[in-house]
């Protein structure tokens, strides 16, 4: 998974295998070692609800996106469109955040998208 923050603003990408692990139940994540036992991750899993939601933690930062959303962009892939979401925090603060399937990783694993023939 690739991590991208800026400002108020975290893309995360995965790849058809890290997609697989999410729609199968597991967790995905990226964690960042700053030396010794000190770092910092991100750990992205699929839940029931309809909105994104942000666990915070130490060591960890949770995201979780609506199941039923990441099956429908699974279906539509390879595509560029991913998903937005904006997550509101304290203080009248949001995070926007966008999530993407790697687009060359899906053009490789599903090969390009057809259109349906016209009849």
């Amino acid at each position: 998974m690739k991590v991208q923050l800026q400002r108020q603003a975290v893309r995360l990408r995965v790849d058809e295998e890290e997609l697989a692990q999410l729609l199968a139940g597991e967790s995905v994540e990226n964690l960042t070692r700053f030396g010794g036992d000190r770092g910092w991750g991100m750990v992205l899993s699929l839940h029931a609800g309809q909105q994104a939601v942000l666990l915070e933690g130490s060591e960890y930062c949770r995201l979780m996106l609506p199941r039923e959303a990441v099956q429908s962009l699974a279906l539509r892939l390879p595509c560029r469109d991913g998903l937005g979401f904006g997550i509101a925090l304290d203080d009248d603060i949001s995070l926007q955040l966008q999530f993407d399937v790697d687009v060359r990783d899906s053009l490789r694993q599903r090969g390009p998208h057809r259109r349906a023939p016209s009849t």
